[in-house]
This record gives C-alpha cells, sequence and structure tokens, in this order.
C-alpha cells in the first residue's frame, strides 16, 4: 500500500451504540461493536491517518451532534476525526470544528439550497463532501431522499464549487462485505480530479488494493473491522 494512501476504520454510532447497517437501512443492523467511545478508541491505538465517524441518528435527523463529537474527539485522541452526520448548515459545520473536529463531512446539504462554496469558503480543507449513490443516483438525509442528482452531476457541482475532497459510497454494497462497487470508483474518479475515499462492501486487503487501483485515495471500512478486519496489516 502506498504511502499517501488513507486507510480509515469507520464508527457508525447509532442510539448510543457502534453499528453497522446494512445498506443504510435503519431497521437493519448488520454488526454491533458496543460501546462507540471504547471502539474509537481501540482503533485510534493503532495510529491511522483518522478515524471516520457517523452520527447516523443526526445523519437521519439533522442537527450537528456537537457532544458526541467532542467525545469521539477525546477518545480518538491524539489521532484526528473525520466526522459527518446531521450537518444542514454551515453552523452546524462550524460547531463540529469548534468540538475539535479535524474534517467535517457533509452531505446533504451539500445538495441542497444552500451554495456549496459557503461550505468550502467556511471549511476549506477541512471539508469532506460525502457522495453515497444507489442506483446512479446521490442519496440524502440519512440515505432516506434523493437528491436527483446522477453521480457525475453531484461531482460536477463539487467541482465548480471548489471542494478538494469526496467520499464516495455505494450504498448498495455498504455493511454487506459484498466487495467493492469499483465501477462507480472508476466514475467518481474519472468525474472530480481531487482526493476521492471510497467506501462500501470493502472486506480485506485485497479489496483496499482493488479500490487504490481504480483510483482511489483512501477507502473507509466499516463492517469489516467488526468482522475482525485488521486495516493495520493491508
Amino acid at each position: 500500500m502506498e504511502e499517501d494512501f488513507e486507510l480509515l476504520p469507520a464508527v457508525d454510532v447509532l442510539d448510543g451504540k457502534a453499528v453497522r447497517l446494512e445498506r443504510g437501512a435503519y431497521d437493519r443492523v448488520a454488526a454491533e461493536g458496543g460501546d462507540p467511545f471504547a471502539l474509537i478508541a481501540r482503533v485510534a491505538a493503532a495510529r491511522p491517518p483518522l478515524v471516520h465517524v457517523v452520527a447516523l441518528g443526526a445523519a437521519r435527523e439533522g442537527g450537528a451532534p456537537v457532544e458526541l463529537a467532542r467525545r469521539a474527539v477525546a477518545a480518538a485522541a491524539p489521532v484526528p476525526v473525520q466526522l459527518g452526520g446531521g450537518v444542514r448548515s454551515v453552523a452546524d459545520a462550524r460547531a463540529l470544528v469548534d468540538a475539535g473536529v479535524a474534517r467535517v463531512m457533509v452531505g446533504t446539504a451539500a445538495f441542497g439550497p444552500l451554495p456549496l462554496e459557503e461550505f468550502v469558503d467556511a471549511l476549506g480543507e477541512r471539508l469532506v463532501v460525502a457522495v453515497d449513490v444507489a442506483d446512479g443516483v446521490v442519496r440524502t438525509a440519512g440515505w432516506l431522499e434523493s437528491s436527483r442528482l446522477t453521480t457525475a452531476a453531484a461531482l460536477e457541482r463539487c467541482t465548480a464549487a471548489g471542494v478538494t475532497r469526496v467520499l464516495c459510497t455505494a450504498i448498495a454494497r455498504d455493511g454487506t462485505l459484498a466487495g467493492p462497487d469499483l465501477d462507480l470508483i472508476r466514475e467518481a474518479r474519472a468525474g472530480f480530479a481531487g482526493a476521492l475515499l471510497a467506501a462500501g462492501g470493502i472486506r480485506d486487503a485485497a479489496d483496499v488494493e482493488a479500490v487504490r487501483q481504480v483510483g482511489a485515495d483512501g477507502a473507509v471500512v466499516g463492517r469489516a473491522l467488526l468482522e475482525g478486519f485488521d486495516f493495520t496489516s493491508a
């Protein structure tokens, strides 16, 4: 693995527990990891580039999960945290930065009525736009709603706004351990020149290498982490 490739362990939090949902369905918990902050501390002990944290309840309902962010940052220290879920405004994003989050993921608000440039101006390199794709269309609001934007159109919007980093997730693969959607990653790579993180379906080191080979600059590993995948050996 190249040194500049970011392999990030993911901890998704719902109702106070670390979970992995299957294909983003809130009623379909594929795996549980207990105390999320204990899990964050455990994965941070291996010194990944960042720990990826998603507040699933906030993603669905909106509102910056500030207290969760503070606790996640404290648990991961000194490893920085990339956190998303619930950001619906620039004020929400700034609240997470004030809580110590190193990178803020913005999905729903990135493809809503607010100009994406406002998030770029406020966050700069701290911004990660979440491009969450199902059936060729970007989903929002905890993946429960359609943005009506194709992957290509969403990435065009990111490029025009000056976004430097996106996280592209294959919703149909997420939490399934079915392998990554390499075609989606290829499409994202062709449509976006900045840093590209890939997520969804990654099972093992071979999958990590596969997403790197098709152009991803990093990958997020979620359910495989709870199933025992040692991301430090990838």
